[in-house]
């Protein structure tokens, strides 16, 4: 097996903390999910999370006029220059501070960053490559507090800059004579939002009392004069040639906007100035709380704004008319932005997780999405790969679609964190336990809870398991110590098995018999017989407490996870153990702040809380309480790859050391209580909660690895952990991967066997060079009745390994009859054979199970849209030709009334025939 897996995207999170961006089309959202980039397709309906991620969480995202650039900076001021085109970082650069905003010119040849109160200008880079991509061009020093906010004059020559000192400042691009720089005062709070007016330097600002100010400028933009340069060298453009590398540096130049600059004095040319004209107060019934967020879209005149309590307003200015207000959320607003055409509005709410673009001319949603606010505590997959059903500790259970990975259901009515979810064999029910003492069947046909398992008595769930059939449901209780089984159509408690001296960690059911096999923190793995009145059928001892319990997908071996960081692997029928793997050195734990014992000690006591067996039962994936997933060779026992999921230095235990900055005289800062302002960590709320929750708790969280899945089609593996549901699945480039090559074998031979009609030889040839695109060519060149032949005459070692191509092309391709005709044949002739070795071609059976059912699910509606369409026609031809020989009997004489009669019966005719040939059609 080939451990290719890689990052394919992120799944549970879909905004965390930063600004908002639309692309340059204006149909895709680009959201910063912790240290990674999501970008949301409207117009397809798909997310993708960019494979590049930074060293802490990003908190600003400046994206290009072009938007094939974009500059992600993190909490520390380092930042990376990423390409949107191929997805690749080009350049990484440190602030050296925390950067409050980014803003690229719309010129794009220059962006301005702020951090603290100072506004530095950099070149942007250019199409040539060059050694430093970001050369700072000018210092603007004028705000005594932190900036807040950054806005471009649309002809790139000045921008605003706005500040928590209630001032708003003017800054011009280059050397004009009559702008150096110019302050704005009139407010009473921090400044949110500075915004230029369209093709003039009339400005507005929006303060964070909701207070709207309205600047006019006695000055055009071509009224700016540009002063005499220095005799120093010239700052060559991107586009100019540069002779020689001396004179790519210019000296960096300070604005300093407390000292009077002696080239306006001396200047003939009036100065720009600023007209406070107007004040408006967006507030004024006083309903809502703080102004948070604030966008304005110049050809449309439209300002949005948002505020602390999830409402917004829209205004359209100068006139200042309200066009509507809303509430979209229960917490504040972080983040606002609007595409280029003004048509939706993206809203951002870092304390829910939530991102939401409105339509403002419809009133209407064009995507909401909300991942889990807290702890992701369980994953599983449905049994044709295309759902993933999660459950967190804030009570809700989420099903996603795993082709567009958007959340497409919410399920709310566990009032408590979830410890587990499970799907049923139909694969359109979830089955979720939770901590609330309930046990709860989704249906995903009509979205509703059409099931609720309770115990006797009051107890709390921490596991659950549904057997193969769908009719069983067992959950294990961690305060009572038992095992409850329900009956998934009646709904009755059937009985509850008791043994245990310990909490039930995990249950999970045997894939081929009705065998329950429980893990308890009583070192016991306990064997059940569904069939022989739920009696204990087997008890394997174990060494130190269980945690968690995997058959392997052909039942014959059960692997366990130990409290000692051990897993041991276990032949169910003969009850003995036949290996085990040390995996604590593996786990390889970093320190958390407040920790005393060092890392390497603390691994000692850390161990794999989840478990999961590869399609095909070869490997097994183990994550516990750390930053790596490992997995491992059943036969061989030993690791094969460790996955890193996730760099992140935001999370806490992801450095093995300490940072001896933090360390002072009376101890590590870390252990200095901040109180709950503190904006580092995570502020949770109470699981279940309807409206306002009155407690605050601040925690930083833990990087830990909580449940593991392994897909039904063996192409990829998810995994819930701290920073969200990660999906890594095989790498989808180009791998020349030859089988059984010699020197006869190339791409010219295996075309002249299609010259010369010899199906089969030219498909084993195509399936030893084993490329994609000379495979697609063999197979798509074959005739559609030579495929029953070739199909015959096809070696068995080939089979399998044609069939798993077919399913991969049945996919993406169109030709859906074609890939049908050679599955269905590879299926009928070679049924006998695949039948007897159905545990390894499992995963390649799945994944054309699920191509098939996708394809069925996207034809049903467009054939059943059809039908209905086809039966109006019909009816409606069938109603004209009645009305029509009623006519014509008005508008004869009485002696043509056979003839009418006949008329009437040929129109009874044609109708009865349009209505036959709408049948063959269907």
């Amino acid at each position: 097996m080939k451990f290719a897996f890689k990052f394919s995207n992120l799944l549970g999170a879909v905004y965390r903390r930063g600004n908002l961006n639309f692309s340059k089309d204006g149909n895709a959202v680009i959201s910063p999910v912790g240290n990674r980039i999501s970008i949301f397709d409207l117009k397809n309906n798909t997310s993708e999370t960019l494979p590049v991620s930074t060293a802490k969480n990003i908190t600003s995202v400046g994206v290009s006029p072009d938007g094939s650039l974009a500059i992600l900076v993190d909490e520390d001021g380092a930042a990376l220059l990423v390409s949107l085109i191929t997805r690749a970082v080009l350049h990484h650069f440190h602030f050296h501070k925390p950067v409050n905003s980014i803003s690229f010119s719309p010129d794009g040849r220059k962006f301005v960053v702020t951090k603290e109160n100072v506004a530095l200008m950099y070149h942007a880079p250019g199409k040539q490559r060059e050694f430093n991509a970001f050369v700072l061009d000018k210092s603007y020093y004028g705000p005594y507090d932190e900036t807040t906010c950054i806005d471009w004059s649309d002809d790139s020559k000045c921008f605003a800059v706005g500040s928590k000192d209630m001032s708003t400042w003017v800054f011009g691009a280059e050397r004009w004579t009559n702008l150096i720089y110019y302050s704005l005062g009139g407010h009473k709070d921090v400044i949110v939002g500075c915004f230029f007016e369209k093709d003039s330097l009339n400005l507005y600002t929006v303060s964070q009392d909701a207070t709207l100010c309205i600047w006019e400028s006695d000055t055009k933009p071509d009224g700016l004069v540009l002063a005499k340069k220095p005799d120093k060298p010239k700052m060559p453009t991107p586009g100019e040639d540069q002779d020689e590398e001396g004179e790519e540096v210019q000296e960096e130049q300070v604005i300093r906007g407390k000292v009077e600059n002696e080239m306006s004095t001396k200047e003939k040319t009036k100065n720009v100035r600023f007209k406070h004209i107007a004040r408006h107060y967006i507030n004024k019934e006083g309903d809502f709380n703080n102004l948070t967020a604030a966008a304005y879209h110049k050809p449309t005149h439209l300002l949005v704004t948002g505020y602390a309590s999830g409402v917004f307003h829209l205004h359209e200015l100068p006139e200042f008319n309200l066009i509507h207000s809303l509430s979209i959320s229960d917490r504040s607003i972080a983040s606002v932005a609007l595409n280029c055409s003004g048509d939706w509005i993206a809203f951002g709410c870092s304390g829910m997780g939530q991102l939401l673009v409105w339509e403002w001319q419809s009133e209407s949603y064009v995507f909401k999405q909300q991942g889990h606010f807290n702890n992701m505590a369980s994953l599983a997959y449905s049994p044709d790969g295309q759902y993933i059903a999660t459950g967190g500790d804030d009570g809700k259970v989420k099903v996603w679609n795993a082709n567009s990975c958007l959340c497409f259901v919410t399920f709310t009515e566990h009032t408590s964190s979830i410890t587990n979810v499970a799907f049923a064999s139909s694969g359109f029910v979830v089955v979720s336990a939770s901590l609330d003492g309930t046990v709860r069947a989704f249906d995903l046909h009509r979205y509703r809870n059409f099931r609720t398992f309770t115990s006797p008595k009051p107890a709390q769930f921490s596991s659950l398991a549904v057997d193969v059939s769908g009719e069983l449901v067992s959950a294990g209780a961690q305060d009572s110590f038992e095992i409850f089984l329900w009956s998934m159509n009646t709904g009755r408690l059937l009985e509850v098995l008791g043994g245990h001296e310990g909490p039930v960690s995990c249950l999970c059911f045997s894939p081929v018999q009705s065998i329950l096999a429980s893990a308890s923190w009583d070192r016991t793995i306990r064997l059940w017989d569904m069939m022989d009145s739920w009696k204990v059928k087997e008890t394997l001892q174990l060494t130190t407490d269980a945690l968690s319990v995997a058959y392997r997908p052909d039942g014959q071996e059960v692997a366990v996870a130990s409290l000692n960081g051990e897993i041991s692997f276990w032949n169910p029928n003969a009850a003995v153990q036949v290996g085990s793997v040390a995996g604590r050195h593996d786990l390889d734990t970093g320190r958390k702040e407040t920790d005393k014992v060092t890392a390497k000690q603390l691994s000692k006591g850390k161990c794999f809380t989840s478990l999961c067996y590869s399609a095909d039962g070869e490997s097994i994936l183990c994550g516990g309480q750390s930053k790596f997933v490992c997995i491992y060779n059943v036969r061989e026992q030993m690791l094969m790859k460790k996955f890193e999921i996730s760099c992140n230095l935001s999370f806490d235990g992801m450095e093995e050391f300490l940072d001896r900055r933090k360390m002072t005289e009376f101890g590590s800062l870390a252990l200095v209580d901040e109180g709950a302002g503190d904006g580092d960590g995570v502020n949770i709320s109470l699981p279940g909660v309807r409206k306002g929750d009155m407690s605050s708790r601040h925690f930083k969280p833990e990087i830990r690895v909580s449940s593991l899945r392994f897909s039904p089609t063996g192409r990829s593996w998810a995994a819930t952990t701290t920073e969200g549901l990660l999906i890594y699945s095989l790498d989808g480039s180009l791998v020349f991967d030859p089988y059984d090559l010699d020197l006869d074998v190339t791409p010219a031979g295996t075309r002249r066997q299609l010259r010369l009609q010899q199906w089969a030889s030219a498909i084993v040839l195509a399936f030893r060079l084993n490329e994609n695109a000379l495979k697609q060519e063999v197979l798509e060149t074959v005739p559609h009745e030579q495929i029953p032949v070739v199909c015959g005459t096809l070696p068995d070692i080939y089979v399998e390994k044609l069939l798993g191509f077919v399913a991969a092309c049945l996919e993406k391709s169109g030709h859906l009859q074609f890939y049908l005709i050679w599955a269905q044949n590879l299926l009928m002739l070679h049924g006998q054979k695949l039948k007897n070795r159905s545990g390894a071609i499992l995963p390649t059976l799945q994944a054309l199970q699920k191509s098939i059912q996708r394809h069925w699910d996207n034809l049903s509606k467009l054939c059943d849209f059809n039908m209905y369409n086809i039966r109006y026609a019909v009816a409606l031809s069938k109603q004209r030709g009645m009305k029509r020989p009623a006519e014509e009997k008005e508008r004869n004489s009485d002696d043509e009334n056979d003839d009418d009669d006949d008329d009437d019966g040929q129109s009874e005719v044609m109708s009865q025939a349009s209505l036959d040939d709408a049948e063959m059609i269907l």
